[in-house]
């Protein structure tokens, strides 16, 4: 494979956007990234476009990439259309970064995009509610608790109706992990705090604000230990990067961000909880980037839910379970601490367009590893790592895709 890099990229803020199209949202930060790079959208050979629900909530299905970048001028070109959930981007991504490392493109475009938010909250719901598997799911979910020896189930009766179905699963996940390293609701609370102190200092988040311990805890129950202010929002977003081969990167920028690993996999039908996609992939990822989980200097890792951040660092290797409860208490995550984790805000407070959030998430590392994140930049960080899941496929992600950058 040949060496890839990071040449651009840029997003919008995300949001809800009620007045703007996809073609709207895709222009946007498809612009932002070529300025950044600072080329010509004639120079792109290829295009790889990820969203993940466009067809439920605005009717487009099929030719969404053609569509969009046609709009803008961007047209003959080979594009490629590319869903997988919640991790679509990350996915295009992987896609993209294999075609520029096996010789096949020297300068593509990736983007990510998701129209989500709907004044009928049901139909964001229903859309969140298709990455399963429609026709097995409820059966499953019977069984697993059956094998559990509990007679209850994982949903609740307002699962999909006022909530998105996900944060049941994921609260039952994050309630073992609270019995296992003593974890508690006000760690996960310090989390969200902590990812709104972080989120205000970024221009790109969908909420900018400070809160309190307090306002996370009361914010409302989702289902125990998540309250409100711990899940991520509804809302719409794009996110663009555009890669190049090495001897092309030479050409655009002196200060190019390398792409060291790419590694996406799927998830399995398994009532095992301890054999998780993550902990699967993580020792692949670290493996073809030469580095180990203790070389990660920033992440953004896909924070559904505020605890889902300190499973992931967990589960990744990057915390010990052991020091999970002392790591949040101590501020390890924080953007001076040790671990800085999720400096964009991460999904709780930058937000979560499915289709566009892979792509926010490394248009953050892209920042933090140039030095031009800001008031949010961590302490000189010379690798940074994303992960990215989505969907579910019994108790575990249906899809994920880790990336590790340096620059």
């Amino acid at each position: 494979m040949r060496d890839v890099a990071i040449v651009g990229a840029g997003m919008i803020r995300f949001g809800k956007y009620p007045e703007k199209s996809i073609k709207d949202l895709v222009r946007e930060s498809v612009e932002k990234a070529l300025t950044d790079a600072g080329i010509d959208s004639k120079a792109l050979e290829a295009a790889y476009v990820g969203s993940a629900a466009p067809g439920i909530m605005t009717g487009q299905e099929q030719i969404k990439a053609q569509v969009t970048l046609s709009a803008m001028g961007i047209d003959t070109i080979p594009m490629f259309n590319v869903e997988n959930a919640c991790a679509s981007s990350s996915s295009a991504f992987h896609l993209a970064w294999t075609a520029v490392g096996a010789g096949l493109y020297d300068c593509v475009l990736v983007v990510g995009f998701e129209k989500l938010y709907d004044k009928d909250r049901m139909k964001s719901f229903m859309a969140l509610g298709t990455a399963v598997d429609i026709e097995n799911v409820m059966q499953f979910l019977e069984d697993f608790m059956k094998k559990q020896g509990k007679n209850e189930s994982i949903l609740s009766s307002n699962s999909g109706k006022s909530k998105s179905i996900f944060m049941d699963m994921y609260a039952y996940y994050t309630r073992r992990y609270m019995e296992r390293f003593g974890l508690t609701q006000e760690h996960f609370a310090k989390i969200a705090v902590k990812s709104h102190k972080n989120g205000k200092l970024n221009p790109n988040a969908q909420y900018q604000k400070e809160v309190t311990l307090d306002e996370v805890l009361n914010s409302g129950d989702i289902s125990f230990p998540l309250t409100k202010m711990m899940c991520s929002p509804i809302g719409d977003g794009s996110a663009a990067a555009i890669i190049c081969s090495k001897e092309k990167a030479a050409q655009f920028t002196q200060k190019p961000i390398w792409v060291e690993a790419s590694v996406v996999g799927s998830g399995k039908v398994s009532h095992d909880l301890e054999d998780t996609i993550t902990k699967r992939l993580a020792p692949k990822a670290f493996e073809v980037a030469g580095i180990g989980p203790e070389d990660i200097d920033v992440i953004e890792v896909h924070d559904a839910t505020s605890p889902s951040e300190i499973i992931t660092l967990i589960e990744l290797g990057i915390i010990k379970g052991e020091d999970a409860p002392r790591s949040i208490d101590e501020g390890w995550l924080e953007l001076d601490g040790k671990n800085p984790s999720n400096t964009s805000g991460g999904l709780a407070s930058k937000g979560h367009p499915i289709g566009a959030t892979g792509l926010g998430q490394i248009h953050e590392i892209v920042q933090q590893l140039r030095g031009t994140a800001g008031k949010r930049q961590a302490n000189n960080p010379k690798i940074g790592m994303t992960h990215n899941g989505g969907g579910i496929l019994g108790v575990d992600a249906a899809a994920m895709a880790l990336h590790i950058f340096k620059r």
